[in-house]
């Protein structure tokens, strides 16, 4: 790998090779959301927290000060009052991102959706000039579609994976397959970083531990968690108790401590 990308991945990924990515462009999807209604006070908590990165749009990334965190830039969306909702089209490009300042870009792909082949092309696009650039590329690998039963099942997960490192990704945040067995496969058939992301938000705090504890055992790189971040009551505690998980192997229970909500 070229020195650009590995300063810039120096930027996201601490010396463990793991990092906790917070992940905030749902505003394009959904508007704002409780959590993202003033970007600048919740990233400032954030960083209190320690998270790694943050990710957002290239017009929250003109308007805020992420601190020492790394600034990853998306580069895909769609609103969810659009009749095809997981068509996902590139909205920002690797030069905007280059102009901010940022240390990594992302783009989003739902496997097994009508438009997979038109978001395949982006992302091998990206991949590209990310090379062009020396910029490392983050690829969201969700299977979801019309064919797919369920979007956490291993085979599908595995499948979605290796696609985003075939097509040139730097790092790949997917679904948690439930357990460590089957994500232990996930992690070990892709040959780059793989992150979890975190899905609706969870019914309680040790919920979302346990995931991340369980997906780290697992081999895996990190997390890329929003809105069971964020939306949390102390976004700050919840960023220090996943730190502990992923950079210091603190256990569930040790984490829930930060948190003041140990038995």
């Amino acid at each position: 790998m070229e020195q650009g990308k590995k300063r810039r991945l120096r930027r996201i990924f601490q010396n463990d090779n793991k990092t906790v990515v917070v992940p905030m462009d749902h505003g394009v999807t959904v508007g704002p959301i409780s959590g993202l209604e003033n970007m600048q006070n919740t990233i400032n908590k954030l960083v209190t927290g320690c998270v790694d990165a943050v990710l957002v749009n290239r017009g929250i990334a003109k308007k805020v000060d992420v601190g020492n965190a790394g600034l990853i830039i998306h580069l895909s969306g769609i609103s969810q009052m659009c009749p095809e909702p997981n068509s996902k089209v590139q909205i920002s490009y690797v030069d905007d991102a280059v102009r901010l300042g940022a240390d990594a870009v992302s783009v989003h792909v739902n496997v097994g959706a009508k438009n997979e082949g038109s978001m395949l092309e982006t992302l091998g696009k990206v991949a590209c000039e990310c090379d062009d650039y020396g910029m490392p590329l983050l690829a969201m690998m969700y299977p979801r579609g019309p064919g797919v039963s369920n979007p956490h099942a291993v085979k599908v997960v595995a499948h979605a994976a290796r696609l985003g490192a075939e097509l040139g990704a730097d790092i790949i945040k997917t679904n948690y397959t439930g357990d460590v067995e089957s994500f232990t496969q996930v992690v070990q058939s892709c040959p780059v970083p793989v992150i979890i992301a975190g899905g609706p938000k969870a019914e309680t705090s040790r919920d979302v531990l346990q995931m991340v504890k369980d997906s780290i055992t697992a081999g895996g790189a990190g997390l890329s968690i929003g809105r069971n971040v964020f939306q949390h009551q102390d976004p700050t505690k919840i960023a220090k108790a996943l730190c502990g998980i992923v950079h210091c192997g603190a256990s569930v229970e040790q984490a829930l401590m930060i948190l003041g909500e140990s038995k």
